[in-house]
């Protein structure tokens, strides 16, 4: 509201559609991760593969979340589909901020002493990854649903300028 204050609500995103798009990306992101297992033996896949697949994920599910308010269902597959690379390669971003409390785990000798104070450390960073993503997501979005309706805007006045008056109006 305070960033966004003139930016018409359109509504162009339901609910059930939200919660079924997730349901299935979800489940298409779990394919992959179980299709792509014995490519997690291999060292580097392991620690590039899962975060690839989150991140792709977050990208769809954050995508149409972040657009359901503002964006009419047209507007929203345009920013989609204009933006395709910038949301994906923040989707990536948000999937390696992800992995990294996981890392902590991987990482450290002492897990099992330190399990009480390495659960909260990683819920707090997961807790923070998804909250830094959400508003990376809907600010990176809604400016560009604002670009967009501002070139629209524009574009429509300069055609309606350079109509010529319809025959038998009071101009010309």
């Amino acid at each position: 509201e305070r960033r966004f204050p003139g930016l018409e609500r359109k509504r162009g995103g339901r609910l059930w559609e939200s919660a079924w798009r997730s349901g299935l990306f979800t489940l298409v992101a779990m394919v992959a991760l179980v299709l792509t297992v014995p490519l997690w033996l291999v060292p580097p896949l392991a620690l590039v593969i899962p975060p690839v697949i989150w991140g792709w994920l977050t990208a769809q599910v954050m995508t149409y979340d972040a657009l359901a308010e503002h964006a009419s269902r047209e507007e929203r597959l345009d920013l989609q589909r204009e933006h395709r690379w910038p949301l994906l390669l923040i989707g990536l971003i948000s999937g390696f901020l992800g992995a990294a409390p996981s890392l902590i785990w991987a990482i450290s000798a002492m897990t099992l002493i330190l399990a009480p104070l390495l659960i909260a450390v990683s819920i707090w960073l997961y807790t923070l990854v998804f909250a830094f993503s959400c508003l990376w997501f809907v600010h990176y979005l809604l400016a560009a649903l604002q670009r967009a309706r501002a070139r629209a805007g524009e574009a429509f006045a300069v055609a309606s300028v350079a109509l010529p008056p319809e025959p038998g109006s009071a101009q010309g």
